[in-house]
């Protein structure tokens, strides 16, 4: 019975990333996760309270692998500036993936209190990780800088959600030199 539950906990999951990933906040509903998974509309909410439930659980599960997939590109640089540098392309090179477009598909606002701390809780583990690269470079205040350098990914993230006329791989590119311009000072 327990298998069964989990098995069932993880293809209403995946549902609700497709969900996400295809349509955006408005398709993740109750009703379309029952029908994606064949369940009864009754049975989803024995799963799930609500619909931040949903994202909350979709990001303890998929976050931390999205920061290990960072971190692991991290770790091949060769150089601090080679390290910042991952950061901001693997970042980037995520949007695309079901995983991180399921995270951000729900604004923080629509979740309650609890789960926005522990999703700021998974960025500022992200933050982190570029922390000693910054600092190696001479940066006096490392931390901050570091969360600028996260500005300018999340500002990159929108414009490439957002369909902008401009290629992925130019937003990308841009957005490493402005990170890169920075962080040199």
């Amino acid at each position: 019975m327990a298998e069964h539950r989990s098995m069932q906990r993880a293809a209403l999951l995946d549902a609700a990333r497709s969900l996400l990933s295809d349509g955006g906040t408005e398709a993740l509903t109750f009703p379309a996760l029952a029908e994606r998974t064949g369940l009864a509309r009754s049975s989803v909410y024995e799963y799930f309270r609500s619909r931040a439930a949903v994202v909350e659980e979709l990001c303890e599960a998929d976050f931390p692998v999205w920061a290990a997939e960072v971190e692991a590109a991290m770790e091949r640089a060769a150089s601090a500036e080679g390290k910042v540098e991952a950061y901001v392309r693997q970042q980037l090179a995520l949007v695309g993936d079901r995983r991180h477009r399921a995270v951000v598909a729900i604004s923080a606002s629509e979740l309650d209190a609890g789960a926005r701390e522990k999703i700021r809780a998974a960025h500022g583990g992200l933050v982190a990780m570029i922390v000693a690269a910054l600092a190696e470079l001479g940066h006096d205040q490392p931390r901050l800088a570091a969360m600028l350098v996260q500005g300018v990914v999340d500002a990159a993230v929108r414009r490439i959600e957002l369909g902008a006329a401009e290629d992925p791989g130019v937003i990308t590119d841009a957005a490493v030199a402005m990170a890169l311009r920075g962080v040199r000072g």
